[in-house]
């Protein structure tokens, strides 16, 4: 399987993520999103179902996301979450910090 390069973009009002994060590149991800965070004056979907990998440093960038969205007075929710990324959300105790990761059936 060959790698695709991460991108996150706004598509009909939702942030939408997509492609192979690692921790190669989970920074340069981690900056293209918070640009656009910041470029929205409401609260976000953060659409996942096109995200190929499930990895702690996923978790990561949603954490640095979902601060930055707090201390602009916004709220994030996640759809498209697949069952693994919930798994190591909930194996983490983070299932409760992301909303839409809890209702994910694992």
């Amino acid at each position: 399987m060959t790698a695709l390069a991460p991108r996150v973009d706004i598509i009909d009002s939702a942030l939408t993520v997509s492609g192979d994060v690692d921790a190669g590149t989970v920074m340069a991800l981690r900056q293209q999103g918070e640009k656009l965070i910041n470029t929205v004056n409401a609260d976000l979907i953060v659409d996942l179902g096109s995200l190929r990998t499930a990895h702690s440093v996923v978790l990561s960038l949603l954490l640095c996301w979902q601060r930055l969205a707090n201390r602009r007075g916004l709220s994030l929710s996640y759809r498209g979450v697949s069952e693994r990324l919930a798994s190591l959300a909930a194996l983490s105790n983070l299932d409760d910090q992301l909303s839409g990761f809890s209702s994910v059936s694992t």
